[in-house]
């Protein structure tokens, strides 16, 4: 029952101008999104020179957990793959196939459950296995650790750190934010039996998590980054919209936390450090952005614990009642009709 190797699975980015279009219309295929958005959002990747971050962030995170793999004396190469672009994950698991790996584990760079954040990375193992055929490894993916006692202490002394930048003013406000997702898709999240909103739940429990972690009484959990056709209700509201209420209710001061990612994707660049701190701004409301978990060292403590979980059978250290999910083999779902794909427009 032993691994061979670790396989590194995130959803991929542009690294040069002439790859944005292409790379929109391989993350958008047959979701319905208008050209236009696809232009929109060209432009903001254009804004760092058509280069996502994303791609060097994981291999900075590889690095990481490499070396914490080293110090631990386990000896199981990593390989990185992508979604969306390359190194693309169908690649990736034939040059894996042909340096004779038989079993490896799958870290997915996303923390929560739904359709986008676990079971889509369900559907890329078993496109990469369909797609190198006989004999190709078995994919074992690892669990969600939105609740993972070092995700958490993570997130909350980045969140501590934003605070100080604001010279921890007493009325500054806490915003939690994660990637919008259609109130459809939120609602089929995790298996019927659950009553579905598996996604926004824990996004609710890891806020709450780490509020009380970092002494957190009052915050906010609100979304960003939608892309969806306009007549279709997603999860609400914006952050954007949010600063606005804010502004309203006499908040002088927003400490906004991306919990929903695990590093520093060009929608937390653009959608936070640039759209909602220029609202912020024009509010006259001091503005600072908690950092993304991926460079602290915690993070590749728990990768790797999460690796110890199928190596030694360590115990599983979670910090809230939600059941473990997301660990399954070769692309199975976790549980019957959990998370189905989202019903694409229609025209």
């Amino acid at each position: 029952m032993g691994y061979d190797a670790l396989l590194w699975l995130s959803f991929g980015g542009p690294e040069g101008p002439d790859e944005v279009m292409p790379f929109l219309e391989n993350v958008t295929r047959g979701r319905g999104v208008p050209r236009e958005r696809l232009l929109e959002v060209a432009e903001h990747y254009q804004h760092f020179g058509g280069v996502s971050p994303i791609n060097r962030l994981n291999r900075a995170a590889i690095a990481a957990v490499e070396k914490q793999l080293a110090a631990e004396s386990i000896e199981l190469p990593v390989h990185f793959g992508n979604r969306n672009w390359a190194p693309m994950v169908e690649d990736t698991l034939a040059g894996m196939k042909d340096a004779g790996v038989r079993r490896a584990l799958v870290f997915p760079t996303s923390a929560y459950g739904g359709y986008s954040a676990c079971r889509q990375y369900d559907e890329d193992i078993e496109r990469a296995r369909t797609a190198v055929g006989d004999d190709a490894p078995e994919l074992v993916k690892l669990r969600q650790f939105f609740d993972h006692p070092l995700f958490v202490s993570a997130v909350a002394d980045a969140v501590r750190a934003a605070h100080a930048k604001l010279g921890d003013r007493p009325g500054a406000r806490t915003v939690f934010t994660a990637h919008s997702i259609p109130e459809s898709a939120d609602l089929a999240s995790g298996p019927p039996s659950e009553g579905g909103r598996r996604y926004s739940n824990q996004i609710a429990e890891a806020a709450r998590l780490v509020a009380a972690e970092a002494g957190i009484a009052e915050y906010d959990v609100v979304w960003q980054s939608r892309s969806g056709p306009p007549q279709i209700p997603w999860l609400e509201p914006d952050i954007v919209d949010h600063i606005d209420a804010l502004h309203a209710q006499g908040v002088d001061a927003v400490v906004v936390s991306p919990i929903g990612f695990v590093a520093d994707h060009l929608e937390v660049i653009w959608d936070l450090d640039n759209e909602a701190a220029e609202r912020a701004a024009e509010h006259g409301m001091a503005f600072a952005r908690a950092a993304t978990p991926d460079a602290d060292p915690r993070f590749a403590e728990m990768v790797v614990e999460l690796v110890r979980e199928h190596l030694a059978e360590a115990p599983a250290r979670k910090l809230s009642p939600f059941p473990a999910a997301g660990c399954t083999v070769n692309g199975a779902p976790c549980a019957v009709a959990c998370c189905e794909p989202p019903r694409r427009p229609t025209r």
